[in-house]
């Protein structure tokens, strides 16, 4: 029975369960009830707006909260400049909120709630909502694309100096190239923070099957596999910001696509 109980399935957490019954929350064939992933997106904002609104007192001598929003707005601001140059400035709100909000999510997910009976649920382990942030970032794109340039647009998907007879091969190469964006974009995010996941309660059952056999294989398999899932919890925060980076990146650089068409 206690080898039973010490199970753990690394897939249950990934588990959409709605916290009020699925029953009666029907709208036009549709189920939308409010579940722990919708509520820990609504935590994950909530706690992004009070982070923001906290660091826009405008002091004259700044406070630590002040300067750590100050300090991600400009981190954002110069990599947009930097990428895009002086007109990606008027993306800097659309990109900080992308990337705060994915490393809250992600740091959100990877903090031990647990020992309180809180399970937090990384909401970022699903392509279905890295996709529609992918989805968001692309629609973006095609906006900005058609909106200043119209139908020069599509010289993006032929590459400067092409030669003629080369184009009928380049542009729909090019074109599936550019129409994969948003699946690679946010299969990435996904693969990443999952695989961390998956790895981590792997890592748990060994200490806890460990533990459940007695003494000896607690020293051989459950005190490792803890200083190993201590160590792989500290990479994982790592990967959160470089995730949240990386999303944000890509983004810009294809808006850059878009505004200045290279």
């Amino acid at each position: 029975m206690a080898a039973e109980e010490g199970k753990v399935d690394p897939m249950h957490q990934f588990t959409i369960e709605p916290l009020l019954g699925s029953n009666g929350w029907e709208l036009a064939g549709f189920n939308i009830a409010f579940t722990n992933s919708a509520m820990w997106m609504a935590i994950t904002t909530v706690l992004l707006t009070i982070f923001v609104a906290g660091g826009m007192k405008r002091e004259l001598v700044p406070g630590r909260w002040q300067m750590m929003v100050e300090t991600f707005t400009g981190f954002i601001d110069d990599m947009l400049e930097a990428n895009i140059g002086k007109a990606g400035r008027k993306y800097v709100p659309y990109i900080f909120s992308l990337f705060m909000f994915i490393l809250f999510a992600n740091i959100l997910g990877l903090l031990p709630l647990g020992v309180i009976g809180l399970h937090p649920f990384t909401f970022t382990s699903h392509f279905t909502v890295t996709g529609v942030l992918a989805i968001i970032s692309f629609a973006i794109v095609l906006v900005v694309g058609f909106w200043k340039h119209g139908l020069k647009f599509f010289t993006l998907f032929v590459p400067h100096g092409t030669p003629l007879a080369m184009i009928p091969v380049i542009f729909p190469i090019e074109l599936i190239s550019f129409l994969v964006r948003p699946f690679s974009l946010a299969l990435r995010l996904f693969v990443a923070m999952m695989a961390g996941h998956v790895l981590l309660k792997v890592l748990s059952s060994f200490v806890i099957d460990g533990t459940n056999a007695g003494a000896g294989f607690a020293a051989l398999v459950g005190v490792p596999s803890f200083i190993l899932m201590v160590g792989i919890s500290a990479l994982e925060i790592l990967v959160a910001g470089i995730q949240a980076y990386v999303f944000a990146l890509l983004t810009s650089l294809y808006i850059n696509d878009a505004e200045n068409l290279h």
